[in-house]
């Protein structure tokens, strides 16, 4: 299953892509950089910011800057990746930014539930503002 995640909100794509992961489906991401998430631009940096500043620099937790492993570590948090069976369907979730030469011709699905457009919702935010904004050099 390939799936284009430009202009799909970030979590509940997250959510479906898990979803499928735990039935054993491959699962690839096309396009990270343009999903969003939705919520006012001044909270949502700052939620992002927060966790990038917490912790210690040699003790963690480590929030990734990179607009990829972003979108891979939002899908992790929503499976046991801890359990067997989560760790095994992680590792079936591969990302992409932009759409590699290998899906080119291929159809990409979308997520209803997680169409911006279709949200009531005008405040929007993309994962390569927000990367950016932490300190992404990209």
């Amino acid at each position: 299953m390939i799936i284009n995640a430009e202009n799909l909100i970030l979590g509940r794509l997250a959510s479906y892509v898990a979803k499928k992961a735990l039935l054993g489906e491959t699962v690839d991401i096309v396009n990270v950089e343009k999903a969003v998430v939705s919520g006012s631009r001044v909270n949502v940096l700052e939620k992002y910011r927060n966790k990038q500043v917490r912790g210690y620099a040699l003790h963690g937790p480590y929030f990734p800057k990179d607009p990829l492993q972003m979108v891979k570590r939002t899908v992790r948090g929503m499976l046991p990746y801890k359990q067997e069976k989560g760790n095994e369907a992680f590792k079936r979730v591969k990302c992409y930014v932009g759409i590699p030469k290998e899906f080119e011709g291929k159809k990409t699905e979308t997520v209803k539930e997680a169409d911006a457009s279709k949200v009531y919702r005008t405040k929007f935010i993309t994962i390569a503002e927000i990367s950016k904004h932490v300190g992404h050099k990209r």
